[in-house]
């Protein structure tokens, strides 16, 4: 409790900070566990000690209000403490994205200003390999599963379970200003440097909030209770795992953390934990099914979030077909990121399967104290009939307020008091939002414009495709045309060539929901889609890839 005296008459104002989300859980439910992988067992009260400890260290390390502290780890009990402990104690949280080239971390963390560093053993040689060019860093914590300590030529000033055995076990967190900056990270952009994205106190109690109302809709998915036990797939460097770990605090549920993702590693630790809510990029949710041992678990009570890139129909299908249950959502690095989810309302529980999967795989219906709408290009509204499409503006509070330390490309990011989100969009008459396109991805042909996200989705449905992706390509007549990717399942693999995809993908124009002259001229059959860092579809490399 802060030590702040209050006058007699003089009222509490209230801030909306990081260390509030903590009141309830250690009311609620102070025994619920924390589980990291089959290493460690916490419960709240145990986290919460290890939090005010973890402060209390990096206080004696010289750690003050408006530091950065910068996290290397997989999804562990130690990053949850530093989502709580960093934050709370008015510094700042960057969460590194590990999986950048070295040359990319190093502009980061010189860019943020580093003060910290938190590093699991696993990345000190992508630590190493920037060392010497580092300009703000002044200590580093080694963060390690075992007792084995790793060579290094970095000075390593403490470990950590060292540093928190050592510490205090109580630390008198401040009432800070509720805009205190929070949080950083770098959106993993793939054209320039990578931008910085931050969040005040205030925007991820916010973020919070809404998202623990979202999830007491009573639509059959979705909902998350305390009763659930949450596991992320959405590594903790990526928007704060899409700012479920804090909603999961607030709820007091039983946490699981998987660290370095390994799909028989998941399936064990959902059928051993019984996990039943998760998150992660389809990529991930691909890895998993296609394990052989996906078919011998029971996955009838797992919910999963997707987002960070479409939900593929043929997906959706094949996890449904295990008993998962799958929905859409949407955000980016820049909304914190919670936008839309694809809920099912009430009016529509007696739809059949099918057209149920039809709204499940949308961009969905924006979140309490979100608004969207889609603009042309002189930034005026469009009408919301399911047809018309226009780029998706966006205006939450939790939205950044600006790229850190980049005005020009804030004000391409704001504009007339909306955040414009690069996305081709339509708005059906129910408020559902479907994203069609980055604006950048587009394919125009002979003037018209063809959805890249449409075509994989509909390739998706073809029984032999594992994964599917679809770009533009140059095209001395047409200007651009359709080049779509394919990997097939293993059992299919020289079974099924591109022309029989082409063939699936005529049934489509045949029942009406494709132009003849959207399908693609090619469909090359590949062992491997290139990916982001985070996981999605690289469309940049594979336009240089196939430019030719």
């Amino acid at each position: 409790m802060s030590q702040r005296v209050y006058q007699a008459g003089e009222n509490y104002k209230y801030p909306l900070i990081i260390k509030k989300i903590l009141n309830t859980p250690l009311v609620y439910s102070p025994d619920k566990e924390i589980v990291y992988r089959d290493r460690v067992r916490l419960t709240y009260k145990t986290l919460y000690e290890r939090i005010n400890r973890l402060a209390s260290g990096l206080e004696k390390l010289g750690v003050k209000q408006g530091n950065t502290v910068c996290v290397f780890d997989y999804d562990s009990n130690r990053y949850l403490e530093a989502y709580f402990a960093v934050p709370m104690m008015g510094a700042v949280l960057h969460t590194m994205n590990w999986r950048l080239s070295p040359e990319t971390i190093l502009y980061t963390m010189n860019h943020a200003e580093d003060d910290i560093v938190l590093v699991h053993a696993d990345f000190l040689p992508l630590l190493e390999s920037v060392w010497s060019k580092l300009t703000t860093v002044k200590k580093v914590i080694l963060l390690k599963d075992d007792d084995k300590t790793p060579a290094t030529k970095i000075p390593i000033a403490l470990e950590y379970e060292e540093m928190l055995k050592n510490a205090q076990p109580a630390y008198d967190f401040p009432d800070l200003e509720e805009n205190t900056r929070a949080t950083i990270f770098y959106t993993t952009g793939t054209t320039g440097l990578p931008k910085g994205v931050y969040f005040s106190h205030r925007q991820l109690v916010l973020h919070t909030i809404g998202v623990s109302i979202a999830s007491l809709y009573e639509s059959g998915i979705g909902s998350l209770r305390s009763k659930d036990v949450y596991m992320p797939l959405t590594p903790m460097f990526h928007v704060h795992a899409w700012g479920v770990p804090y909603v999961a605090t607030l709820l007091g549920t039983k946490q699981v953390y998987p660290g370095r993702y390994e799909p028989e590693a998941i399936l064990k630790l959902i059928q051993r934990e019984k996990v039943t809510f998760s998150h992660c990029v389809p990529a991930i949710l691909l890895m998993v099914i296609s394990h052989p041992m996906a078919k011998s678990v029971d996955l009838s009570h797992w919910q999963l979030d997707i987002g960070g890139s479409a939900l593929p129909r043929g997906l959706a299908q094949a996890a449904m077909k295990l008993g998962i249950r799958v929905w859409a959502a949407y955000g980016m690095s820049e909304t914190c990121p919670a936008v839309t989810f694809a809920l099912l309302k009430e009016t529509m529980e007696g739809l059949d399967a099918e057209k149920k999967l039809d709204y499940l795989i949308k961009t969905g219906v924006p979140f309490p104290l979100a608004e969207v709408e889609i603009v042309d290009n002189n930034d005026d509204f469009l009408p919301h009939d399911g047809k018309t499409n226009g780029e998706l503006v966006i205006r939450t509070p939790w939205l950044t307020e600006a790229y850190y330390k980049e005005p020009e490309r804030t004000k391409e990011l704001w504009r007339k008091g909306w955040l414009h989100s690069g996305d081709v969009a339509s708005i059906d008459e129910e408020g559902y939002v479907l994203i069609t396109d980055r604006i950048k991805d587009v394919i125009k042909t002979g003037g018209e414009w063809i959805s890249s996200l449409m075509l994989e989705n509909l390739i998706s449905q073809h029984e032999a495709v594992s994964e599917a992706a679809v770009i533009g390509v140059s095209n001395e007549k047409w200007g651009e045309r359709p080049l779509a990717l394919v990997v097939l399942k293993p059992q299919f693999k020289n079974k099924i060539t591109g022309d029989d995809i082409k063939a699936f993908m005529n049934k489509f124009v045949d029942q009406g929901k494709l132009n003849s002259y959207a399908i693609p001229d090619r469909v090359e059959i590949v062992e491997t889609i290139a990916k982001t860092s985070v996981g999605k579809i690289n469309k940049v490399a594979l336009k240089k890839q196939y430019a030719g």
